[in-house]
């Protein structure tokens, strides 16, 4: 059985229309040229067709890891998360003690994660060290470059 995965309504709907370009779009696109490798002869020799069923295996790979993930999806409700200390979905506010620079995340599933945007992973080491602190904690969270030391200034939904 597969751990459960927390999104929000976007996130789960973005998972929802890539499985149908997938589906309706990729998949018929694969099979054509399938189709048309297998049209041009002996298929022992033909590089075009072991590159397509190669693609195609990929494919439904993908097709398959998404829909367990959307069926093991559950959406949060923002308006029911508790602020007074950080959980998933919330937006943080933090203070980087080394550098004295403030940021801002929110913290999402392993599958919304964008960090352009803003989104880390509530697996994250960031993520992870800031799971239940509250505004005004001083977490020291180990990352890949050492420690760094965060205070919490806010904690919201945005």
């Amino acid at each position: 059985m597969s751990d459960i995965v927390y999104v929000t309504k976007e996130g789960l709907e973005k998972m929802q229309e890539e499985l149908v370009f997938l589906t309706k779009v990729e998949r018929p696109r694969i099979s054509g040229a399938i189709a048309e490798a297998r049209e041009k002869g002996d298929l022992s020799e033909n590089a075009e067709y072991d590159a397509a069923k190669e693609e195609q295996g990929l494919l439904e790979l993908k097709i398959a890891k998404l829909e367990e993930t959307i069926g093991n999806s559950r959406v949060l409700d923002e308006s029911k998360i508790d602020t007074s200390k950080v959980t998933a979905l919330c937006a943080v506010k933090l203070k980087n003690l080394k550098v004295n620079k403030e940021m801002k995340y929110k913290l999402v599933s392993e599958k919304e994660a964008n960090l352009k945007e803003g989104k880390i992973s509530i697996k994250s080491p960031i993520g992870a060290g800031l799971l239940g602190k509250k505004v005004g904690d001083v977490v020291d969270i180990k990352v890949p470059a050492g420690v760094m030391q965060f205070e919490i200034l806010e904690i919201g939904i945005s």
